[in-house]
C-alpha cells in the first residue's frame, strides 16, 4: 500500500495498487493510518529508548504510560506485579504512583537483574515501595514466592512485560491470571510486534509469535476473563484508539454482576 500526504491540497491519498483513495488530512481516519505508520517508524528507530522516570531509563510509550496510570488511580490497587524489570524505570514509575496515592506497592520480577539496575533500583528515593524477584517469571518456584507476597484480601494488578513470545506470555498469563482482583486487569504489553514483522528491525515469525496471539488463546479459553481496554475517562475529540505499543493487551476479571 503507498500512502502519499499532500499537505498543500490537505490529502492523504491511499493507493492499495488497485484503486486510490483521498481522505481529508484533517480528519479521524487520517489521523488514525498516521498514528499507525508513526508507531511503527519509531519503534523502528527506538523511540521509547529516549524516556526516563526520576532519573530510571523507562522503555514504554508516553500515551501507554499515560492511560495505565488512569486505570491503576482508578483500581487503586494494593499491589502491581510487573513481569521484566530491565532499567526498572517502570517499577519507579508505577511506585511513584502508589506513593502518591499513599496505598500500594510493586513487586518486579525478571529472569537477570544486573547488578547495576539492581543497585541503582535499590538505592532509589521510592525503593522501599518495590520488591525484587530473580527467576524465570513463569517458573513455580517463582510463581510461589509471588504468591507468599499477596494476602487473600488485597487488590492486585499483574503487567507482563518480559519474554514477549507467545509461548511464554501464555505461560504467563496461565500463572497469573489467578492473582487478578475482580475488576482489576492483566496486562500483556507490546503486542505491537505482530505490526512490526516488516520493519527492518523486525522479525518475520512476529506475525504469530505475539503477545495478541497467546492473549487471544487465552481469552477464549477464561470465560471469567474479557478482553477491555479501559475507556478514557476524559474525551472532547473524536477520536477513540489509543497510540500504543499494547494492543489487545488488557484482560479484565470479570466481576460476579457483570
Amino acid at each position: 500500500m503507498k500512502i502519499t500526504i499532500d499537505s498543500e491540497n490537505n490529502q492523504l491519498i491511499i493507493d492499495d495498487g488497485i484503486s486510490q483513495k483521498s481522505l481529508p488530512l484533517y480528519c479521524k481516519t487520517s489521523f488514525e493510518i498516521l498514528s499507525d505508520i508513526w508507531t511503527k517508524v519509531g519503534w523502528n528507530e527506538k523511540y521509547v529508548y529516549t524516556f526516563s522516570w526520576m532519573g530510571r531509563p523507562i522503555i514504554q510509550l508516553p500515551e501507554d504510560l499515560i492511560r495505565i496510570q488512569e486505570v491503576i488511580y482508578q483500581i487503586k490497587p494494593d499491589v502491581i506485579v510487573e513481569t521484566g524489570v530491565a532499567h526498572g524505570g517502570s517499577l519507579i514509575y508505577y511506585a511513584s504512583l502508589c506513593k502518591a496515592m499513599e496505598k500500594g506497592r510493586v513487586i518486579g520480577i525478571d529472569i537477570e537483574i544486573r547488578p547495576h539496575n539492581r543497585r541503582a533500583i535499590e538505592g532509589h528515593e521510592l525503593y522501599p515501595y518495590i520488591t525484587l524477584i530473580e527467576g524465570d517469571s513463569a517458573a513455580a518456584d517463582t510463581i510461589n514466592t509471588v504468591k507468599s507476597m499477596i494476602k487473600k484480601e488485597e487488590t492486585v494488578l499483574v503487567i507482563l512485560d518480559s519474554c514477549h513470545s507467545k509461548d511464554h506470555v501464555k505461560k504467563e498469563l496461565e500463572a497469573y491470571h489467578p492473582f487478578v482482583s475482580s475488576g482489576s486487569y492483566i496486562v500483556a504489553t507490546d503486542g505491537i510486534m505482530k505490526e512490526l514483522h516488516d520493519v527492518p528491525r523486525g522479525e518475520k515469525g512476529w506475525i504469530e509469535d505475539n503477545p495478541c496471539t497467546a492473549v487471544l488463546e487465552f481469552a477464549k479459553e477464561h470465560p471469567e476473563f474479557t478482553l477491555e481496554q479501559p475507556a478514557w475517562l476524559f474525551n472532547e475529540s473524536s477520536l477513540t484508539q489509543n497510540v500504543t505499543h499494547w494492543p489487545s493487551a488488557w484482560l479484565k476479571r470479570m466481576k460476579e454482576d457483570e
